[in-house]
């Protein structure tokens, strides 16, 4: 039987499937110290046993974001508070190639804090 983690990525469609699996490798090579745990039903990064990042999707288009906690401490125009207290989301659009440098620069300004 799969993990739950495992089936979530799975039943997602294409091409969210695809980005999301990227997605989460991209962010489990990015630090020896990131480890995944299903968490509330979603994909739920943690660094160094703390919170750090999820996956998961918008309502209402279907598009990927990645939801950052502690991303109120930090500033960057494409991070996206809405009605959220602590956690701010980058939004992604699943057509296109995923911006390595954007979240190369957001996770580096985010490892700082912990």
């Amino acid at each position: 039987m799969l993990q739950k983690l495992d089936e979530f990525y799975l039943q997602q469609p294409e091409p969210n499937r695809g980005f999301m699996l990227g997605l989460r490798r991209y962010i489990l090579d990015f630090d020896i110290h990131i480890t995944e745990h299903w968490k509330w039903k979603l994909p739920f990064f943690y660094y160094k046993n703390k919170p750090f990042c999820y996956i998961w999707k918008e309502a209402k288009t279907g598009q990927p974001y990645l939801g950052i906690v502690k991303a109120e401490q930090i500033e960057h125009p494409l991070l996206v508070r809405g009605n959220r207290k602590k956690i701010k989301v980058l939004c992604f659009d699943n057509n296109v190639d995923l911006p390595i440098d954007l979240v190369d620069e957001i996770f580096k300004k985010l490892i700082k804090l912990y």
